[in-house]
């Protein structure tokens, strides 16, 4: 029996240290710091690949902290090192910095009112996908872990990353461009973490998927070709905006009638049609354009495979022409199993488990994707939603709205979850779904 209680205290000490150190005060400390840096994110807000003010507000918290700071990757990102006293595996945890072209509408004392220019127009700017949050929260996990380097086994990569929401036209940027200039090098990532805050997902609340939890995007434009004539006289030409009517509705059954809905969810969005100058002139060509979302790479395959059928086809039947482009933007955003499996026990013991929800896949895309191809990662989604709120905001929107009280589970979530996996003897192999 003496035997069984000695082993048994063993594995209690070490389950203890597996889980890092005490932070009850750091974590009570920092909640007021990560609310101030929160706000004035959000009122001060900043384009893809224009994240400069932001950027020097993060290097100069992560210089404070006397780390290794690098500036200036892939155009304004930051990254900050953090080695611990004993060597070890290498974490990384990234946070999104860019802002979106949205005239906000909440009556905040930190309300945005910045303006600047997209494509050409001048243009509100908000943080309308809690971008804000993100970036306050990893500041406060990498104070709170600055002050335990003697707990920490390997070192902590810290990225904040521009242009998550898509670079300018003509630009590079994101995380391909990050990656592209070594951010999970020098020293070598072993896994990666990330979190992204939801406005429809109660504060305290956790929600994660293993495997493909959200979709590759691709975006597609149709040039369509007519004949251009009078209006009094559609006999005479051929009317491209018929031709891509019809091409709308039949790119929709491809979804309705030919992908196995059973397997995974896909969708194909037309967000933008345009033809003609007048009303009575039945114009030459029109250019529809549009976003294919998947979660399987042999749906993906198929489904352009079709479309460039189906196009043509529909095109030629109303003695039109028509050209299919498809370029692709993320990839699918997939959750290592065996790395999701390891951390679930963490998320679980720091939120509760009541409070952590296995979800269904959504379509909405990321691109901490790109990390996952290259490294092991588990991204999972943060609540932000007043408890007891009856109507919550999509993101995108300009009412979007987050609560600052849900940001604190973020930090504690991270900081845990790097500490554990630096001590677990664990390192899971990279695991992708194959690409069709």
């Amino acid at each position: 029996m003496k035997k069984l209680i000695l082993l048994a205290c063993i594995a209690a000490g070490f389950m203890a240290n597996a889980q890092g150190p005490k932070l009850d005060k750091d974590y009570a400390s920092i909640e007021n710091k990560i609310i101030e840096w929160r706000r004035y994110f959000h009122e001060h807000p900043e384009l893809s690949n224009r994240e400069f003010e932001t950027a020097k507000k993060i290097a100069a918290h992560l210089e404070s902290l006397g780390m290794e700071v690098q500036t200036g990757v892939a155009h304004t990102g930051v990254v900050g090192i953090l080695k611990g006293n004993k060597p070890g595996k290498v974490v990384a945890l990234r946070a999104d910095m860019d802002a979106l072209p949205v005239t906000e509408r909440n009556d905040l004392p930190f309300k945005s009112n910045v303006t600047s220019e997209y494509l050409g127009n001048e243009v509100g700017v908000m943080h309308a996908c809690g971008h804000d949050t993100h970036v306050a929260i990893l500041m406060g996990v990498a104070e709170i872990m600055s002050k335990h380097k003697d707990k920490i086994k390997g070192t902590v990569k810290f990225i904040f990353q521009p242009s998550e929401e898509g670079a300018p036209p003509g630009e590079e940027g994101g995380a391909a461009l990050m990656i592209k200039e070594g951010v999970l090098q020098n020293p070598d990532v072993d896994a990666i973490f990330g979190l992204h805050i939801n406005s429809q997902t109660p504060v305290g609340m956790i929600r994660y998927k293993s495997g493909g939890t959200m979709a590759a995007a691709q975006r597609f434009q149709i040039d369509v070709k007519g004949k251009q004539s009078h209006g009094s006289q559609p006999w005479s030409g051929v009317d491209p905006i018929l031709i891509s009517a019809k091409i709308i509705d039949g790119l929709q059954t491809l979804i309705s009638r030919e992908m196995d809905l059973t397997n995974e969810a896909a969708v194909i969005t037309v967000g933008k049609i345009t033809s003609g100058v007048r009303n009575n002139i039945i114009p030459e060509t029109a250019e529809i354009v549009g976003t294919i979302r998947t979660l399987d790479y042999d749906m993906q395959k198929q489904l352009n495979k079709r479309m460039r059928e189906m196009v043509k086809s529909i095109a030629e039947a109303y003695k039109g022409e028509a050209t299919v482009e498809i370029s692709d933007g993320t990839a699918i955003t997939f959750n290592n199993p065996e790395l999701t499996a390891q951390m679930v026990p963490t998320i679980e013991a720091v939120a509760g488990k009541d409070n952590v929800i296995i979800a269904k896949a959504v379509t909405g895309a990321e691109d901490f994707s790109f990390y996952q191809e290259k490294v092991p990662g588990l991204f999972f989604f943060l609540g932000g939603m007043t408890p007891g709120t009856t109507e919550s905001y999509p993101h995108h929107t300009p009412d979007f709205l987050i609560d600052d009280s849900g940001m604190l589970l973020g930090v504690k979530t991270l900081t845990q979850m790097s500490f554990d996996y630096l001590n677990s003897n664990k390192t899971p192999r990279l695991n992708m779904q194959p690409k069709g």
